[in-house]
């Protein structure tokens, strides 16, 4: 759990941003308004575990162990081990019923492996923290959030609207309901929902051209012909998402709210985004409290087109699983000062890739007309840097590519304390947890064959 789950947190998207107020509170929560704490009411606890020996029954002595010690089962699975040869494992998840520890101990005396992965941390050093292993695994945190629907904080723009409250709370069902595998939602956007995203998409377009980098550039007319962004139609997430898909294997994710840091970043390793798909309030179309489908689409999805960006993003996914929550914080702290307000180097000019300068029409031009300080990026460094939430940022990080950005964020992983290593499978859309020689010898031997494919077929040329 993050260290201030009661935080509020609020946000700016658009030049109407008071320049001179200042924060709502004192220090902003890891992943800024765009990443929040959510509510877990599921506390359970899932083991991994390989009995001592293969034999008939071994499963079903094991799961007596936990009815005698009055512990429900809410899934089973079993699966041959990757780490012990010749082996099954079994993975039990278990509500938060009769006495665990104990049948936990008496479990561990008969394996060969056993791991606790636990929704319910609280930095026990035996225990690790809970990260989806399949991708269908985001059903089960994607609607653990803060707020829901029409729960708007009172100084939103749309707070004392309520058709708008009534829109919101519609757009927050669709995502709520939503399940992996399914069709994204279609939303038939109102007329004045579109004009709204007109004024922004009209705003925005201006800048692009001289502000945003190469690599939104090149991508941006793509979106145009393949999936409709113009300044009379709000794109529909599934067109969005099956492009970036044919790109980079990036899709996108209808989310009903604001999830935590360490739910959010845990589905980058699957470089899955979880996105909104309303807009904000009318009132004020270069405003928004929160992330909306303009930060969305205009900000994030053009950039998870281009493979090097998209392969950095997942970093920051794959570093966050299993690690401790102060690591959680900083990695929180390096997707904001990246993915959301990043700048690059292209010759001797800077220019922005990060969503919440691409969707700011006065942050975009501020960052890049010699008003705010900027440092290299430097993972170690960028992520203990704090930084305002209702104003613009007093100091933007610069990546010399994303290249250089994602090699920068492996080596920062590398020194986060976990006792495994973690590997996204593409084929089986599944995080495989490196933790035994076996698995890791395997891996290495599947390489060993995809280089000679490689290197046959550069003798080719």
């Amino acid at each position: 759990m993050m260290s201030r789950p009661t935080d509020i947190i609020k946000g700016h998207s658009q030049a109407e941003t008071p320049q001179g107020s200042p924060p709502d509170i004192p220090k902003l929560m890891p992943g800024g308004n765009y990443i929040k704490i959510g509510r877990d009411s599921a506390k359970s606890t899932c083991l991994v575990f390989a009995p001592l020996a293969e034999e008939v029954g071994v499963l079903a002595k094991c799961l007596n162990i936990f009815k005698q010690h009055g512990v429900n089962l809410l899934h089973i699975e079993s699966r041959p081990s990757a780490r012990i040869r010749n082996n099954y494992e079994f993975m039990v998840e278990c509500a938060p019923t009769g006495d665990l520890a104990s049948a936990i101990a008496e479990i561990k005396k008969n394996t060969e492996y056993f791991n606790i992965i636990s929704r319910d941390y609280k930095d026990n050093k035996d225990t690790v923290p809970w990260f989806p292993c399949r991708i269908r695994d985001l059903d089960k945190f994607a609607n653990q959030i803060l707020s829901y629907g029409a729960e708007l904080d009172a100084d939103h723009p749309g707070f004392t609207d309520p058709v708008y409250r009534a829109r919101r709370k519609y757009f927050a069902d669709i995502a709520y309901n939503y399940k992996h595998g399914e069709k994204l939602p279609h939303v038939d956007y109102t007329e004045e929902e579109i004009e709204t995203w007109g004024k922004v998409f009209d705003q925005l377009t201006t800048l692009y051209p001289t502000h945003a980098c190469k690599e939104h550039n090149h991508v941006f007319p793509l979106l145009i012909e393949n999936c409709g962004y113009r300044r009379d139609n709000i794109p529909q997430l599934e067109d969005v998402s099956n492009f970036l898909k044919d790109c980079t294997g990036f899709t996108l994710r209808p989310v009903a709210g604001l999830l935590s840091s360490r739910d959010f970043l845990a589905g980058l390793a699957f470089r899955v985004f979880h996105s909104t798909q309303y807009i904000r309030h009318p009132s004020k179309p270069f405003y928004t409290p929160e992330p909306d489908v303009c930060h969305e689409l205009l900000g994030h999805a053009p950039l998870f087109a281009d493979p090097s960006f998209a392969q950095f993003s997942q970093q920051i996914g794959l570093a966050s699983l299993g690690a401790p929550d102060d690591y959680i914080e900083k990695l929180a702290t390096c997707f904001w000062f990246t993915v959301e307000y990043g700048l690059c180097r292209e010759g001797n000019e800077l220019k922005a890739y990060g969503a919440g300068l691409l969707s700011s029409y006065g942050e975009l031009q501020y960052a890049l007309e010699n008003k705010a300080e900027v440092r290299p990026f430097e993972p170690e460094k960028t992520a203990v840097q704090e930084y305002p939430i209702t104003q613009y940022q007093p100091v933007y990080y610069v990546a010399e590519s994303f290249e250089d950005a994602k090699e920068k964020m492996i080596k920062y992983a590398a020194t986060i304390p976990r006792a495994f290593g973690v590997r996204y499978n593409a084929y089986t859309q599944s995080i495989e947890v490196l933790d035994s020689k076996p698995q890791i010898e395997s891996l290495v031997t599947n390489i060993s064959t995809e280089i000679s494919v490689l290197v046959d077929s550069l003798k080719k040329l």
